[in-house]
């Protein structure tokens, strides 16, 4: 080999909202809180769009985003469900130097990033014999149906490197699920999704048809329609609620980046709001974000009609995934959690385990200080 055909350093360096998104479009798709919008939705942090060059070529990018300690003009720099690098490609060290190095110019003390690396997946089928087995407490404990052993070796040349993994609780660490719920769609159709259903799922959504429940898309004023719905799913299943104001500042920063970035839907049976959800896609992947539905007339099966309506347009629209966002990984019946699971599980998706979220400290002392700190607060 000669030395012309090594392959040369990677630089870092800011890139404009602009070129951030012209390289998002060039890719088959990037999780929605690496796109520049995000930066607007979540105000109270920095935003930085950065760029890998390869020479001149824009290879792999990033938004970053910069919480200041009090006082202090230094940061931690959070890279949520991101960098978008080539993680299989070998040789971190090459991608993630120079990372290490412009955040260190920007003021880190510390990095944290959630490659999009899927490590293991288990089938609906799988998942749902694991539930029935009393052995068997979580998905961790269950073979998984694939194992991707390339993305399973990028944790260990991370470590090599001085990363360390967040711990998770139940899967759920204080950042992004390790554990999410997908429904692929690649190469199918909604005959072929819908038979992929369990009978209770197929015989909801029938029933919410006959019900003569209507899904519609709505706009930005019907926000705080869906706001009161959400509100009341939030006092019922004990969380809390975000205000209506962060699904505003959502609607505006995702519609102006892409019209049809983040789609409201509205579940309706005569004339009443039973369900309201959110999806955002980007390129061939979507995400159901956010979810609320009523008390009340919930025998109409509001949800399962949103859903399943959310399927199918993502589905027309090109999505080879649809996803459902977090689950728990216990599978203890008399956990609370199981039922989440059990709800996705009767899509007929599949169960997904990321690599996790990890840290590099760059100040060992504020690194520590700011960890210790966010386990005193919970």
């Amino acid at each position: 080999m000669t030395s012309a055909s090594l392959p040369g350093p990677l630089r870092v360096r800011p890139i404009s909202d602009a070129e951030h998104l012209d390289f998002i479009r060039r890719r088959p798709s990037v999780s929605f809180l690496q796109t520049p919008a995000w930066a607007v939705v979540k105000s109270e942090w920095r935003g930085e769009s950065i760029g890998w060059f390869d020479g001149d070529r824009v290879v792999g990018a990033a938004l970053v985003l910069y919480r200041q300690l009090p006082r202090l003009k230094r940061y931690l720099a959070y890279l949520p469900e991101g960098p978008d690098i080539d993680w299989l490609g070998g040789d971190l060290a090459r991608w993630l130097d120079p990372l290490r190095a412009h955040l260190k110019e920007q003021g880190a003390f510390g990095i944290r990033m959630g490659p999009p690396v899927v490590t293991r997946r288990w089938h609906a089928g799988t998942i749902k014999q694991a539930i029935a087995d009393p052995v068997l407490g979580t998905l961790s404990d269950v073979p998984a149906d694939v194992s991707d052993a390339a993305a399973l070796a990028v944790a260990t040349e991370l470590t090599a490197l001085g990363w360390k993994e967040l711990p998770t609780e139940g899967g759920f660490s204080a950042g992004q699920p390790k554990f999410n719920f997908q429904v692929p769609l690649a190469g199918r159709t909604e005959e072929d999704v819908l038979a992929g259903m369990n009978q209770l799922w197929r015989r909801n959504i029938k029933k919410a048809a006959k019900a003569g429940v209507e899904v519609t898309t709505g706009s930005r004023d019907d926000l705080a329609e869906f706001h009161r719905v959400y509100a009341e799913t939030a006092e019922r299943d004990h969380f809390t609620p975000r205000p209506l104001s962060y699904f505003e500042r959502m609607w505006d920063a995702l519609t102006t980046e892409e019209p049809d970035r983040l789609v409201l839907y509205l579940a309706r049976h005569e004339g009443d709001l039973v369900a309201a959800t959110t999806m955002v896609r980007v390129g061939e992947h979507a995400w159901y974000s956010y979810g609320a539905s009523t008390t009340a007339k919930r025998d109409v099966r509001g949800s399962n009609a949103i859903q399943w309506q959310m399927m199918r347009d993502a589905l027309a629209a090109g999505a080879t995934t649809y996803d459902m966002r977090g689950i728990t990984e216990t599978l203890d019946p008399a956990d609370s959690h199981v039922g989440l699971i059990q709800f996705k599980v009767g899509t007929g998706g599949e169960a997904v385990e990321y690599l996790g979220e990890w840290d590099l400290p760059i100040s060992r002392p504020l690194h520590l200080g700011f960890t210790t700190y966010m386990k005193r607060r919970g």
